[in-house]
């Protein structure tokens, strides 16, 4: 199936898949994302793909200035408004990417956006097209990356009222083969709604 398509049955199956509910007081995502949950995702990071797209970027461009950092940046954002997309197709289109919304449609919902930056927080990977290229101004990278190679970061919980659910986004510091050395970060955008769905005793 084309990745585009792909995509669009993810957000189609991410919907449909739950009851329409109201918003209701908001879910302890630091309770409900605890640590199996981080420890299992962790694991499917691991996979060779992740670091070597990460060290490849971080090899490629890693002495890029903050100038250009921008102008990558806002290329990206003027990109998500017209149908040539260079910038755009040339990230969905990286074994990463392809990697990471298998990913998320082997988990049927539970995920409704992943991505991966390098050191500078430029996207190197992500599931679907997020809404700038540079991450590195924002808490999902500045409460990781440069905390060090353990950080996690779990942000407040939103309400999603176009797909009726609560998400909150897990970020961690990925790091090289020493587990000591930071190299990038993940984030990984989860659907409380399901998760809590999952985690209620089978009847």
């Amino acid at each position: 199936m084309p990745m585009k398509l792909l995509t669009n049955a993810l957000a189609i199956l991410a919907v449909s898949a739950l009851p329409a509910v109201a918003a209701g007081p908001a879910p302890d995502a630091r309770a409900l994302i605890s640590g199996d949950f981080i420890a299992k995702t962790r694991e499917w990071l691991a996979n060779p793909i992740v670091p070597l797209s990460v060290k490849a970027q971080n090899e490629r461009i890693g002495n890029i200035g903050q100038a250009e950092i921008d102008a990558l940046d806002k290329q990206w954002v003027q990109e998500r408004e017209v149908d040539d997309k260079p910038l755009i197709s040339a990230t969905l289109s990286a074994p990463l990417s392809i990697y990471l919304l298998r990913i998320q449609a082997r988990n049927l919902g539970l995920y409704t956006e992943i991505f991966v930056m390098d050191a500078k927080g430029l996207n190197v990977g992500q599931s679907s097209i997020t809404g700038d290229y540079w991450q590195g101004d924002e808490a999902k990278y500045q409460k990781t990356f440069p905390t060090g190679a353990d950080a996690v970061f779990i942000d407040d919980p939103e309400w999603d009222d176009e797909r009726k659910i609560w998400i909150s986004q897990l970020n961690l510091t990925l790091a090289d083969e020493d587990g000591k050395t930071p190299i990038g970060v993940a984030t990984v955008e989860v659907n409380l709604t399901e998760l809590m769905r999952r985690s209620q005793p089978a009847s």
